[in-house]
């Protein structure tokens, strides 16, 4: 089961963001703003698989912090930046520090929370895939350690 932590200081976005993804069959977590999100990442039991968090909160750095609290807890996690003030350079930053995604809440005429899904449909795959992969190389250098260590 898909685990979600949604941080955003706006009420109703993260309510209604959790509510969809609810449906959608994901398990969500809600937290009001940055400290909250970053005290429920430390004290979970594993990491989340994705992370949805607001860009500003309690300052423009707010977003930017809990994604690298985030990869630092788990680099599998998929993290998805939500921003109503969407800008170039902001998205390139978030990107470059191994962001998902970077969504406008504001776009006209895309539902967001449709989009949001997509995202996170995607972001769940992109995890999979990673952690799958990185499990078979696990497995195949086992094996050969295995194999070397036989005596000829």
């Amino acid at each position: 089961m898909c685990r979600i932590l949604v941080v955003d200081d706006e009420e109703e976005v993260r309510e209604a963001v959790g509510r969809r993804l609810s449906r959608e069959g994901y398990t969500v977590e809600t937290a009001p703003g940055e400290d909250s999100g970053i005290e429920k990442m430390q004290t979970a039991p594993r990491a989340y698989d994705i992370v949805i968090t607001d860009m500003s909160m309690e300052d423009s750095g707010s977003g930017i912090r809990i994604l690298e609290n985030a990869v630092a807890r788990d680099v599998f996690t998929e993290v998805i930046i939500l921003t109503a003030y969407g800008n170039v350079a902001n998205a390139v930053e978030c990107m470059k520090r191994g962001a998902f995604d970077y969504v406008e809440k504001n776009m006209p005429n895309v539902d967001v929370f449709e989009l949001l899904c997509l995202k996170v449909a995607q972001a769940v795959e992109r995890r999979r895939s990673a952690v799958d992969t990185v499990r078979r190389l696990e497995a195949f250098s086992k094996s050969r350690g295995a194999v070397e260590a036989v005596p000829s």
